[in-house]
């Protein structure tokens, strides 16, 4: 197993330079580095290792050699975590080749591009902070993804893509530059979504030279240029965009350009976009246990409890282990419930995404319930238009699909071919928005086996299958109990121990539906103890009001 190397300078048994700790690196090594300024310019060629704040925000690395730029990556497989880079003349990271993922950094540069990215390389950039260079972030060549950054007080365009790049640029804000917001010129099918793009001495986004981006969700606004351009033969999508207080027209199309434009619809304020989506990192300790205390006050489920209190130690540790510069494989918190109706998987869900949202994992904890029919069109390209509709809706907590394996079963209508479309759709969806999402899908345990296989990258995308059981006798009593008083109404004599009997001997197939039988079976009570009452010839008392009989049970039954 790969170690970890703690440099803090004066500190007695830790290494004194960033360069001590690459000469004894192993493969794969942490690199931990301790609160300071570090004047060492790093050039790291085909390695694999994780270098890291001990507490983010607390590390500076800077060059003495302004000529050159402060960290160079070559071909190398390197996560840079919490980190402040700057550089007064060169680049401030300088990535060519190789897969690199930058997280919670800051970077800084005079006349250069802060972070350089060119020669077929990887990049994920995370929560990434750029403010003040000749360029903000310059990709060409590459593949990468740009999520949740700050690219400000540019000297010239914010953010290139350009000679071949491959990037999608999502929930990030671009303002205060000097030329352009967003440059793509030969980027393909490059994308901008949900962007928050402001105060750019020309266009907010222009798209030139064979470019055709889809640029989705996004605000452009207040901008010196048109709000976004397209130049001579570029192609692509502008859909549900603001441009607002921009050059006139605020979409501008050159003679041959034909991007579709889809208007956006209406609605009050402005979109929630940009980088101040992020709340990762945050938790609320004190949510988090009165939201346990909820889960371990449900009745029976106990391995359901184990299973989800040890998701959220995990959960929780890895952040802890990301904060102190230690490795955190890639999690996914996609679940499958699988079991009878009426065993909690709703209630279950719901708070799995609140707690999420307690550990700063999810933005908020909006709970989106859905079935196959708000999911599968009627059309060819219909289905992907609804399902990717409900994903956006949901995004930020959690997606609870309640009977998937409907999906992936023939209706006998012709229309099981969309519900195959709406799974394949879903699949993409929850790859590339993993951190955005918990997609839960719930159902019979059989049924749910056969939809896993709907799809050959679908298990994948699933952390765990939680089984929900069904409840036993006792606990079907425990919780009509629980209903009842929930509804001011009170058990009455010998009426639990009949109950009982009759939870005991009540036939158990696979439409039985455990708590709502309990439910469906206390509104007949009700409606016999109010036939009941009706008949006593005077007015019944407040006690006659809230008790229901062992009568009340025996006439539910008989009906």
């Amino acid at each position: 197993m790969a170690r970890t190397l703690l440099v803090a300078p004066g500190q007695r048994g830790a290494l004194p330079s960033i360069r001590d700790a690459l000469e004894l690196a192993d493969e794969g090594a942490v690199i931990s580095l301790a609160p300071g300024e570090y004047e060492e310019p790093l050039v790291i060629q085909r390695r694999k290792l994780i270098i890291s704040a001990r507490e983010p925000g607390t590390v500076t690395i800077g060059s003495p050699f302004p000529e050159q730029p402060t960290v160079s990556l070559v071909n190398a497989q390197v996560d840079l975590i919490g980190l402040t880079v700057r550089s007064s003349e060169n680049s401030a990271v300088r990535i060519n080749g190789g897969k690199v993922k930058i997280s919670d950094c800051a970077a800084e540069a005079g006349f250069a591009a802060a972070v350089s990215v060119s020669g077929g390389a990887n990049v994920e950039l995370h929560n990434i902070k750029i403010n003040g260079a000749q360029y903000g972030l310059v990709i060409e060549d590459s593949d990468g993804l740009v999520d949740r950054c700050e690219v400000t007080d540019i000297a010239d365009d914010g953010i290139i893509l350009r000679l071949g790049a491959q990037v999608t640029v999502r929930n990030t804000t671009v303002a205060r530059c000097g030329f352009r917001g967003v440059y793509m010129y030969q980027a393909g099918n490059s994308g901008v979504e949900r962007c928050d793009i402001s105060q750019t001495g020309d266009a907010g986004i222009a798209v030139a030279d064979q470019t055709s981006p889809k640029i989705t969700a996004c605000w452009v606004h207040d901008t010196q240029g048109n709000g976004i351009t397209f130049g001579r033969g570029c192609g692509g999508l502008v859909d549900e965009c603001r441009v607002e207080n921009t050059a006139s027209p605020g979409i501008f199309l050159a003679e041959g350009a034909n991007p579709e434009i889809r208007e956006p619809a209406d609605s009050k304020g402005k979109p929630l976009v940009g980088a101040v989506e992020s709340t990762r990192n945050h938790q609320d300790v004190e949510t988090m246990d009165r939201l346990l205390g909820e889960l371990d006050g449900m009745i029976g489920l106990a391995g359901v409890k184990d299973e989800v209190r040890a998701l959220i130690d995990e959960i929780q540790v890895n952040e802890w282990r990301r904060g102190e510069g230690l490795s955190v494989g890639a999690a996914s918190n996609h679940l499958v419930f699988a079991g009878a109706p009426g065993t909690g998987k709703t209630t279950v869900a719901r708070i799995y995404g609140q707690l999420l949202q307690a550990l700063g994992i999810l933005p908020n904890g909006r709970f989106k319930e859905v079935s196959r029919r708000d999911l599968v069109g009627q059309y060819i390209g219909h289905t992907a238009e609804k399902a990717a509709s409900v994903f956006d809706e949901a995004r930020g907590g959690v997606l609870f699909i309640d009977e998937a394996y409907t999906l992936s079963r023939s209706t006998g209508g012709g229309s099981s071919d969309f519900g195959q479309e709406a799974i394949d759709t879903l699949v993409k969806l929850m790859e590339d928005h993993r951190d955005e999402v918990a997609v839960i899908v719930a159902g019979y345990t059989k049924e749910m086996l056969d939809f896993m296989d709907a799809n050959p990258g679908l298990a994948s995308r699933f952390a765990k299958t939680l089984e929900f059981e069904n409840y036993s006798p006792e606990e079907l009593v425990q919780i009509s109990t629980r209903m009842a008083q929930g509804d001011d109404y009170l058990l009455g004599e010998n009426l639990e121990l009949a109950l009982l009997e009759w939870f005991s001997q009540v036939e158990r197939d696979q439409n039985f539906g455990n708590a709502r039988e309990a439910r469906k079976l206390l509104e007949r009570m009700r409606k016999s103890q109010s036939s009941r009452l009706r008949l006593l010839g005077h007015r019944p008392t407040r006690d006659d009001l809230r008790t229901l009989s062992l009568d009340d049970l025996l006439a539910a039954i008989s009906d």
